[in-house]
């Protein structure tokens, strides 16, 4: 039960998109097509998973133990930055088409403030365990991929119909977004 709370808390009630605001830049960069927000969802859902196992054991295992908790965020802005370069090589290998539509937006990981918020978060849950940070970690990648996949749809639909021209692309990308968040402010109640 304790981890269905933590999905559900993860994915709706806290979303790290909508409502901690952490990784707007690929949610607003990365949303005008859905195939992309697929594609930097797979790629945010690897980094955020491997990201959150290897510096939660770092910090169990190395910063604890030794007295170094005051370089917790610098080393985990180098274990992600050599994940994310991980994922890229991967990717230039296994998909170039998904390589060139990520873009500038792939290195972009490596400062996505998402992936090392929840690495920071798992760290701070009340009786953290590896399992539980783990869960923790895909339920905001979840999250995070269910916010900009569906704000991805919504933009390519905004393509489509007929907007004032002073709204189209940022303006309305932003409105959107704000409803967005206040739609998931209706899952708080939830948990």
């Amino acid at each position: 039960m304790e981890y269905i709370l933590i999905i559900i808390a993860a994915v709706f009630v806290n979303n790290i998109v909508l409502n901690q605001f952490l990784g707007i830049c690929p949610f607003l960069g990365v949303s005008k097509k859905v195939s992309t927000a697929v594609g930097m969802t797979g790629a945010v859902t690897f980094v955020m998973t491997l990201a959150t196992l290897v510096t939660y054991l770092l910090h169990q295992y190395l910063l604890v133990p030794f007295e170094l908790e005051y370089l917790r965020t610098i080393s985990f802005i180098l274990v992600i930055a050599t994940l994310v370069q991980m994922v890229e090589i991967i990717l230039k290998k296994i998909s170039p088409a998904l390589y060139r539509a990520l873009g500038v937006f792939l290195p972009l990981i490596t400062t996505n403030c998402a992936v090392l918020g929840v690495a920071i978060l798992a760290l701070g849950m009340q009786d953290t365990t590896l399992i539980k940070a783990l869960v923790f970690a895909i339920a905001n990648a979840i999250g995070f991929g269910l916010a900009i996949i569906v704000f991805s749809s919504i933009r390519e639909y905004l393509d489509l119909v007929n907007i004032p021209k002073g709204m189209k692309g940022v303006p309305i990308a932003l409105l959107v977004a704000g409803l967005l968040s206040l739609a998931f402010m209706g899952f708080i109640g939830i948990v």
